[in-house]
């Protein structure tokens, strides 16, 4: 298969594990990259064997370049986005989608009428971990699902980031940077969802960094939600930037006839466990699927393959809008002191096949 040409925008923190995942994918050659800081887009493409290193404006203007991975901060994403769609680019990108509905709609309808594709992260939905709980369910080891919960608990992130001002900032907060990992794993396991509720609270007007400088924080630090599921089943997921520790598991899912423990939806492996109805011990099933270690960049290489057949990719823009459109509703949900239902439902993405290669 000839192999989809990627450019890559932003050489921070997280591009590293995409610049060494996608040299591995059959489907993806990464050719170029780019930053504001030029000289660290030259490091990386030093580092990495990548063959050109650009400002953001050159590597649009590259004609070989088809895909751009954008991994620039939430507040420019739909920016870089927007613009590498009006390029001819097809574009994947880092959650959230957008910081406002408004410009995920943008990109949505853009990429549309361009015919390019459109995904984003989080892909760990397609990890070997989270697709054989899929699996599990479809099979029906825990009956049909009727509820399930999701908790996201610490004390955010300026103890360890470098530069954590962003985690603060509107498109930050800790909804919108790792709610997508479990919002994304739930629309997988269960479907999409026809209602949500919340609750909201800002604890600490403001954080230090290691160095001890002040961050202001001006988003909500601590989200609680409900989900209304359209198959019925009813969810409770909590994102808190605000405590210090916690004894909750990352995703249960309550099924009609048993439970299952779902592993971190912010990784690609186990453990998946079930408890039955009438059994008084959890059993831990073997994976069923590959890419169980840190395999970001997955959802590309499987976007790269529906470039190539013309099928739909899993980890698609419509998914990722789907749960920007939630988020954006536990916040509205508590300050209109309504209930929120999302614009637009996708369809549940499609399983992967066990032993699936990318």
């Amino acid at each position: 298969m000839e192999k989809v040409k990627v450019g890559i925008i932003g050489c921070g923190n997280i591009s590293d594990i995409y610049f060494k995942n996608c040299s591995s994918y059959k489907s993806l050659e990464v050719i170029a990259c780019a930053d504001l800081d030029v000289e660290k887009a030259k490091q990386k493409a030093k580092l990495y064997n990548i063959k050109r290193a650009y400002h953001v404006d050159e590597i649009l203007s590259d004609t070989e370049v088809q895909m751009i991975i954008n991994l620039t901060i939430p507040a420019a994403h739909a920016e870089v986005c927007i613009a590498s769609l009006e390029a001819g680019k097809h574009v994947y990108v880092e959650k959230p989608l957008a910081v406002s509905l408004e410009d995920g709609k943008k990109m949505l309808d853009l990429a549309e009428k361009k015919g390019l594709l459109l995904g984003g992260a989080p892909d760990t939905f397609l990890g070997g971990g989270l697709q054989t709980c899929r699996k599990l369910i479809d099979d029906g080891e825990i009956g049909k699902p009727v509820a399930a919960t999701a908790f996201m608990m610490c004390h955010g992130h300026e103890s360890w980031h470098p530069n954590p001002d962003f985690y603060y900032q509107q498109g930050g907060g800790p909804m919108f940077d790792m709610g997508p990992y479990y919002l994304t794993a739930l629309v997988s396991l269960i479907g999409p969802v026809r209602r949500v509720t919340g609750s909201t609270s800002t604890s600490f007007l403001e954080r230090e960094t290691k160095d001890g400088r002040k961050i202001p924080v001006e988003v909500p630090t601590h989200v609680s939600g409900v989900l209304d599921f359209e198959n019925g089943a009813v969810g409770t997921i909590i994102t808190s930037f605000d405590v210090w520790g916690a004894n909750l598991p990352f995703i249960e899912i309550y099924g009609e006839t048993g439970t299952m423990s779902v592993p971190d939806p912010n990784t690609f492996g186990g453990p998946v466990r079930i408890k039955k109805q009438g059994e008084t011990e959890w059993k831990e099933y073997s994976l069923t699927h590959n890419y169980t270690g840190n395999s970001r960049g997955i959802g590309v290489a499987e976007m790269a393959d529906s470039i190539k057949s013309g099928s739909q990719h899993r980890a698609s823009g419509q998914l990722t809008y789907h749960v920007l459109d939630i988020m954006h509703g536990f916040h509205l949900s508590s300050i209109n002191g309504t209930h929120y239902l999302p614009f637009f439902k996708p369809e549940r993405p499609k399983s992967l096949e066990p032993n699936t290669e990318f």
